[in-house]
Parts: structure tokens; sequence; C-alpha cells
């Protein structure tokens, strides 16, 4: 009896000893990183027969994005990295094609928490196009766009609100902006040359206030709506019609696990560009992937 007592006395011992090696050996997890990339494809296409009498043209668009970002949080110190590109082209029959979208957006912000609701933190953010644009004529088209004409780059210090996982409101007193126009003869297609002086590629503006606010609200287990909106103001030429508002929308069904359908909107006003409001608007259907350690919201 006292040696089977002793052999279990052993084998308990050799067991915690063994569990405890192994503990040893499977390293903590100090990574403090949660990361994730999402993108798709989505295709639309219309043909005729020659003697269809409704009406239309045949036609086919293509569009692609791709989306990614990447957090680290450890204490009271946070650092959020958001990436989205966007770019489609659409053909019509016996026309050029032509782009029915084009983004790049890439911003990166270190935060410092003051309680469960606010934040320091400071920013920066670009956001410009891949690819040149065109203003078509009924016999030409003319050069308006290309990357970095315009292209944008944005610092801002202050204070972010962040009531929960869904909503972020940046408010930035101090947000001084760079705006690139680095085709020097842009200006003979685009009179205002986008803000920058003629012979100029770039414009400073150091004085400014920088509002963002963003909104990515699950309305059910299938739908998703996504809004982001900037406010950009300059000190120096402070007025109620030189201040820029950019505002993107984006509602998604997800049909299957590959299959989604996505309604998105983008309403620009920027008296540098255009004294008027600019809106465009796109529905796609297509397919779409999603990678990452984000917990299920």
């Amino acid at each position: 009896m006292k040696r089977i007592s002793t052999l279990f006395l052993l084998l308990f011992l050799a067991g915690n000893l063994i569990a405890q090696t192994e503990a040893e050996l499977i390293p903590a997890d100090t990574s403090y990183w949660l990361k994730e990339i999402s993108g798709g494809l989505n295709l639309n296409q219309g043909s005729f027969s020659s003697n269809w009498q409704g009406g239309g043209v045949n036609s086919i668009a293509v569009g692609t994005y791709l989306n990614g970002r990447a957090n680290y949080a450890k204490d009271k110190w946070t650092w959020d990295n958001t990436m989205d590109f966007a770019y489609g082209i659409v053909k019509n029959k016996d026309e050029d094609g032509r782009k029915s979208t084009d983004r790049i957006y890439l911003d990166s912000k270190i935060g410092y928490k003051i309680n469960d609701k606010w934040n320091y933190f400071f920013a920066v953010n670009f956001l410009s196009q891949f690819a040149p644009g065109y203003d078509f004529g009924e016999d030409e088209k003319t050069l308006i766009s290309k990357f970095l004409n315009p292209g944008y780059l944005t610092t801002s210090l202050g204070f972010e609100y962040k009531p929960n996982d869904e909503f972020s409101l940046r408010i930035s007193p101090l947000a001084p902006r760079w705006t690139f126009v680095t085709d020097t003869e842009l200006y003979t297609n685009v009179e205002n040359n986008y803000g920058v002086e003629v012979g100029k590629k770039v414009r400073t503006e150091w004085l400014a206030f920088n509002l963002l606010a963003d909104w990515n609200k699950k309305l059910s287990e299938n739908l998703t709506l996504k809004m982001r909106y900037q406010m950009f103001a300059n000190y120096e030429t402070l007025a109620f019609d030189t201040i820029d508002h950019r505002l993107d929308l984006g509602l998604e069904a997800k049909v299957s696990n590959l299959i989604n359908v996505s309604l998105t909107s983008l309403s620009i006003y920027d008296i540098d560009q255009d004294d008027k409001i600019q809106f465009s608007q796109g529905l796609a259907l297509g397919i779409s992937f999603k990678r990452g350690n984000f917990p299920e919201e």
C-alpha cells in the first residue's frame, strides 16, 4: 500500500512538473494586435439585341476594393491604422473606359486614454486617387486629376470621443494640411488648380480645424452600415462657404460567405474644386473575402 501511495505521489509530482514545463514553453500572447484584411470584386454587365425597342447600350463595369486595419492596444496607449483602396471602371459600347470609383485612403492614429470615453490623439491622414481622371467632351477628353493631383496629407492633434466600438469622433483644433498638385501644367485644365498656387506643387495650411466622425453599425446579422464624415476649416480663410466637407456612406448586405451586395455614396463640398456639392453613388453585386482576428461585433 505504501509503494502504491509513493507511486501515486511520484506520478502527481511528475504530472505537475510536465504541466509547468509545457506552460513555460508556450509563450504568452504579448502582441496586443488586432488585424483584419478584406476585399472584393464586383462585376456588372448589360447587353441588348440590335432590335431592342426599349433603348439601352451594351456596357460592362468592373470594380475592386481592398480594406485593412491593424490596431494595437496596451495599457492606456492605442495605435489604430486604416487602409481603404477602391477602383472601378465602366465601359459603354463605342466609348472609352471611364472610372466609376477611385480612392486611396490611409489613416494612422496614436491615442492615449484619458478615461473610458475620451482620448488624446495624434493622427496622419492621406487621401488621393490611383489613375488619371478625365472630363469627357463630345469630341475629346481633358485630364483633370491623377495620382497626387490632387493629394491631401492632413495631420491632426486633439481629443477623441469614443463611447463604444461602433462610433468615434475626433476633434482637432490644430490640423495642418498639405495639398499636392505635382503636375504644374494641370491648371490649364483645372482653373483653380485645387487651391494650389500656379507654378507651385504644394499648398500648406498651417492653422486649421479638423473633425472626423466614424460610425460602423451592424444593423443585423448580414447588414452593415458604414459612415465617415470629415470637415476641414482653415482659420485664415474661415467663412461658411470655405469649409470643406466629405461624407462617405456604405451599406453592405452579405448574401453568403462569398457573395455580397453593396450600396455606396460619396458627397464632397470643396470650394477649391467646385462651388457646388459633388455626389456619386454605386450599387454592386460581387464576391468578397475577410480574414483577421477582430472579434465578431
